[in-house]
């Protein structure tokens, strides 16, 4: 329909010197329409706000006749977050009212719990919120769970959404974890979240107050954030958020709840283990249907048998909780889990039992092992993601590591005793980002015979080496095996990595390649410039790359200077 009305306007006389100016909350409308790059708009400042305010709520000149008005005033403008639709409709509420209670109920109230015109914010946000997909909806209405200016991350708002079963089936070729990707970057680029970090792998982003308004209302009161003050809660709740680190017991209201789905504690470092260890049987004996339970920080030593019974639970959540050293025997009961997380406990292995999780596809451990128990076949089948952290006594990767086909994703983190990788490792056809991050002892060799090492056909797409200090040669099996699917590349703090091999020129698909910290590299691999896709290089830190290559006065800056993006700092 755009083509057609493009093709219109263009056969008119006079068009041709006439601009067009299309204000959108989509930037897919955004890049569908426009021929030059879209113009992103952003708050007004708080001066021009309270101009602004000003101007809708008194008759010109009125203002200087209310000054405890106008200080009021001031507080009421910061709440819209520099969004003129916003400060226009809060104006017009209080045009001609002089009385400083009126002020003060606008001031102290949510924007949406205010009575509105059809052309107002929370209308007009409502619309845009009518026109998403039911899918986009449910997942929106989620996000008020947490407190406005929370910082959400992307892998865990993706693992809840998946546990509450909002997403649509997959399409062919496609996991379940890229349709929560899907839905983020939908949101994105309707402009109802904004990323804040990007870590590769994921994202962390924001909500703004007012979409954040707007979620809470069309939650229709199934997400609840619980404190010690809380005196009433809805008896359709689903969602429960626990978040004050005063609390010193479980809240009596949550006892006459029975649809809850998902539980999170928040501020957690502070609380008791009688909170947490009720908080655990008020779930096994209520909320029969539990699909995600969070406890990160929890002070628990250990978990009841009868969490075995919790048949729904999806997701389990028990990062950083060192007091617990083992699992109880029902653990294995749990029979719906795809997600676990086991980092920064005190375990000190992980029971066979664990293998009988086929469900599983996100698995986080800490353990005080040297070695882990042998990967049966036919276990784990569906695993997705595998990260071990700071398994500080590990020698080496468990056996079996073969059955793991499904597996995407392996990051080892801080395990100083790990020297190599298995070669179990060149069956997994499925591995696209693999991170390896201070295991001082790893060189990653791996002794291949020369028939084997020519036809390895890995598919990484991310490669990350950080603080490897006993790394002396790129692993030519890993990248030689992925030299038409890697695209990023990222080495950090490799000290004693002298020299970048030339057949490093046959990624033929890498777009970005970072080296920071490697102090005694001296120069890239003749020829860089047949990196054609290369989009974007970064040195930092090292002193004679960075000589050799900077723009002003670098003897090589002519072989980079195609490259898209140039970062380099001494």
């Amino acid at each position: 329909k755009w083509v057609e009305l493009r093709n219109l306007l263009r056969s008119t006389d006079g068009f041709l010197s006439s601009k067009i100016i299309v204000t959108t909350r989509s930037l897919n409308v955004a890049s569908i329409m426009s021929s030059i790059p879209p113009y992103i708009l952003k708050g007004l400042s708080l001066e021009d706000c309270l101009r602004l305010f000003i101007k809708w709520a008194f008759n010109d000149g009125n203002e200087r006749h209310y000054p405890n008005l106008i200080r009021i005033g001031e507080e009421i403008v910061k709440k819209c977050k520099g969004v003129p639709l916003a400060v226009r409709t809060l104006g017009s509420l209080l045009f001609q009212k002089t009385d400083e209670s009126d002020w003060i109920y606008i001031r102290e109230n949510e924007i949406w719990r205010l009575k509105q015109n059809e052309n107002d914010i929370v209308p007009v946000l409502k619309l845009s919120y009518n026109h998403l997909p039911s899918h986009l909806q449910r997942c929106l209405a989620f996000l008020s769970l947490y407190k406005k200016d929370e910082i959400y991350y992307s892998d865990q708002v993706i693992r809840l959404w998946m546990a509450n079963g909002f997403f649509e089936h997959p399409k062919q070729n496609q996991e379940w974890e890229d349709v929560g990707k899907r839905y983020l970057n939908e949101m994105l680029s309707r402009c109802l979240i904004q990323k804040e970090n990007d870590f590769g792998l994921g994202f962390s982003f924001k909500m703004h107050d007012l979409i954040h308004d707007l979620a809470l209302e069309v939650s229709q009161r199934e997400c609840k954030m619980v404190n010690p003050e809380t005196k009433m809660v809805d008896e359709h709740v689903r969602h429960l958020l626990l978040c004050d680190e005063k609390l010193v017991e479980v809240p009596s209201v949550l006892e006459k709840l029975e649809k809850v789905q998902t539980v999170i504690v928040q501020d957690g470092s502070k609380r008791s283990k009688i909170v947490d260890k009720s908080l655990i049987k008020l779930c096994v004996s209520n909320f029969k249907y539990l699909r995600a339970l969070e406890l990160r920080d929890s002070p628990l030593t250990d978990l009841p048998d009868s969490i075995g019974t919790l048949k729904h639970l999806r997701d389990l959540d028990l990062a950083r909780s060192e007091g617990i050293c083992e699992l109880p025997r029902s653990f294995c009961k749990l029979y719906c889990l795809q997600s676990l997380n086991l980092g920064g406990t005190g375990l000190k292995q992980l029971p066979d039992s664990v293998q009988r999780l086929i469900e599983l596809r996100r698995l986080v451990i800490t353990v005080e092992a040297r070695h882990l128990k042998e990967i049966r076949a036919g276990c784990w089948t569906s695993l997705q993601y595998l990260e071990l952290d700071r398994c500080t006594k590990l020698q080496c990767l468990p056996e079996g590591m073969q059955y793991l086909k499904s597996l995407r994703t392996l990051h080892l983190y801080i395990c100083p005793r790990l020297v190599s990788l298995p070669r179990s490792l060149k069956f997994l056809t499925k591995l696209e980002h693999l991170q390896i991050v201070s295991c001082i002892q790893m060189n990653l060799k791996m002794e291949l015979e020369e028939e084997e090492d020519k036809d390895l056909q890995l598919s990484l797409k991310t490669l990350s080496l950080v603080n490897l200090p006993s790394l002396t040669d790129l692993p030519r099996w890993l990248l030689q095996g992925s030299s038409s699917t890697l695209q990023q590349l990222r080495i950090r703090g490799c000290q004693n990595l002298r020299v970048l091999p030339a057949w490093l020129l046959n990624l033929t698909s890498l777009q970005e390649l970072q080296i920071v910290d490697c102090i005694n590299l001296s120069v890239l691999p003749e020829g860089i410039d047949c990196l054609t896709n290369l989009r974007e290089l970064k040195i930092e830190k090292c002193r004679q790359l960075s000589k050799r290559y900077r723009e002003n006065g670098g003897e090589d800056w002519h072989k980079i200077a195609h490259i898209q993006k140039v970062v380099i700092k001494d």
